[in-house]
């Protein structure tokens, strides 16, 4: 691939950051990104800049205005197109030699395996709401051996978790989903996990978050950024120059704050001072009315059971919040936590 005339060419002015062998072994690398959206499509086409020649992609949607203001593929001209069609064809005008294969419905336990099979590594780009997709990549990344990676845009800036293929925690461990008796939970705990130090909590309007309509502020600038974060951390990956910084560790910059952390969890959202950043975070958002009303997806429900789902799925989550509230020691009320988030 990177052989030929047009392949010299077209990445040439990548040596000097890489090598021309290293070049050559981008192009035999393989990448899997289920969800070609907010951060999957800059995955995509950041790699595909870089050389990497063959790609895996997942997406049953299509294009909509509110795709404007963050997706790579949305453009006027895009508007009612299937996003991975799309992807792959700006791939293949980067790279005419890319081997490019798109699943175009739902990542689920039926077609996952088979996604996955040609696959170096798993670039989660799956939409945040879609918990139950994104389980089942990061458990079928484990089972076949590969590194999964995830890149969360948040606010103007950007989390990164790695979770390495025999060590370590696995995505549901760190999460700590068993302990998540809701959708609700879930997802409270999937936001406090993959931004352990909360950089965008002090300017971030949690009024304009609809958990009904799965909507939430987004910018270019950090799904852009994301896409930057991992297609780093492939390349290092692939050339052997380092391994990912592996959950229970992280990383997370904010570009309007200027901060950048490093840490690492040792017991992932299970630890004390995350279980009760879980339940300040989870109080905060029923304050502004936020997962109250959307606890369920009410999908196949009439709306009597759906309105009953909802009321039962508040009983439990006040029923854990007391619960917390009396685990949780008054002492760490105040360490490291974001303002917003103090009593």
């Amino acid at each position: 691939m990177i052989e030929s005339s047009f392949g010299d060419c077209s990445f040439e002015r990548n040596f000097g950051l890489v090598t021309r062998d290293e070049q050559r072994r981008l192009a035999r690398v393989c990448v899997a990104i289920p969800g070609v959206g907010g951060v999957g499509g800059w995955h995509a086409l950041t790699l595909a800049r870089q050389g990497v020649g063959s790609f895996r992609l997942a997406d049953f949607d299509v294009f909509t205005p509110s795709n404007i203001n963050r997706q790579a593929g949305a453009f006027v001209s895009t508007m009612g197109k299937p996003k991975v069609e799309v992807l792959r064809r700006m791939i293949l005008d980067i790279n005419p030699e890319a081997d490019v294969k798109v699943l175009p419905a739902p990542l689920d336990a039926t077609n996952v395996g088979a996604f996955l099979e040609d696959a170096d590594v798993l670039l989660d780009g799956i939409d945040f709401f879609a918990l139950d997709a994104r389980r089942i990549a990061f458990a079928e990344a484990r089972r076949r051996g590969i590194w999964a990676l995830t890149a969360g845009p948040l606010g103007f800036g950007a989390s990164m978790l790695a979770f390495a293929p025999e060590r370590g925690p696995t995505f549901d461990q760190y999460f700590d989903f068993a302990s998540c008796k809701t959708f609700a939970e879930r997802l409270v705990a999937f936001a406090v996990g993959l931004a352990p130090a909360g950089l965008h909590a002090d300017y971030l309007d949690l009024a304009t978050v609809d958990v009904s309509r799965q909507r939430g502020p987004s910018s270019a600038l950090a799904c852009q950024l994301c896409g930057s974060m991992l297609a780093l951390e492939v390349l290092a990956l692939v050339l052997d120059w380092r391994e990912p910084l592996a959950a229970p560790a992280y990383t997370q910059l904010d570009l309007r704050t200027q901060r950048l952390v490093t840490g690492t969890l040792r017991f992932g959202n299970r630890g004390p001072l995350q279980r009760l950043k879980r339940f300040l975070f989870g109080r905060l958002l029923r304050s502004k009315g936020v997962v109250f009303g959307a606890l369920e997806t009410g999908v196949g429900m009439s709306a009597g059971a759906l309105q009953r789902s909802r009321a039962s799925g508040v009983a439990a989550i006040e029923v854990a919040d007391r619960r917390e509230e009396t685990e949780v020691k008054e002492a760490w009320r105040r360490r490291s936590l974001p303002r917003s988030l103090r009593a």
